[in-house]
């Protein structure tokens, strides 16, 4: 079956993607650890939590943090934080790291908390997000790849290409404005 050049396209495009966010990933895993920390508090911002990035969020991550890299204020008004571990990891995060991030949680009396690592997570690490009273995001490297470029952390754009179809309704007698 012959493919149409719409579909062409999107093929092209999703494999364009696929490629960026591997090297997008391959590109953090050479950072600091505080850059990643950064990366994720403005990662937050521009996905529209807390307002501007010099009052919306603070990267806390260092020696004795507790477990917490960074806090962000969920709205504009600060009404509620989300606490954040950011983890630069290539193995897989497991179920005590979870439970470590959930524990500081708890030590902050915090509602919320996204973990964001560059790696994957175990089933075991993603069944405890779900199951205890704190509500837990976590955000996986191909995740975390798709949305820095949707919101356009770390990338720009190179091109851009506009698919154009015919305007049936312009076509219809009456309907022309002149």
């Amino acid at each position: 079956m012959e493919q149409t050049p719409e579909e062409a396209l999107e093929l092209a495009y999703q494999s364009i993607r696929a490629s960026l966010a591997q090297d997008i990933l391959t590109r953090i895993l050479s950072c600091t650890p505080a850059f990643f920390e950064r990366l994720v508090v403005e990662l937050l911002v521009k996905m529209g939590y807390g307002g501007s990035r010099r009052d919306a969020g603070e990267r806390i991550g260092q020696s004795g943090d507790g477990g917490i890299d960074g806090i962000i204020k969920e709205d504009r008004l600060g009404l509620d934080v989300i606490y954040l571990q950011a983890k630069r990891w290539q193995g897989s995060v497991g179920r005590p790291e979870i439970q470590k991030f959930v524990g500081a949680l708890v030590g902050q009396r915090a509602k919320k908390g996204v973990f964001i690592t560059t790696s994957s997570y175990t089933v075991e690490a993603r069944d405890y997000a779900m199951t205890n009273n704190i509500k837990v995001v976590l955000i996986d490297g191909k995740l975390l790849a798709n949305l820095m470029m949707d919101f356009d952390v770390g990338v720009s754009v190179s091109a851009t290409y506009s698919i154009q179809r015919i305007d049936s309704d312009y076509f219809e007698e009456g309907e022309v404005g002149f």
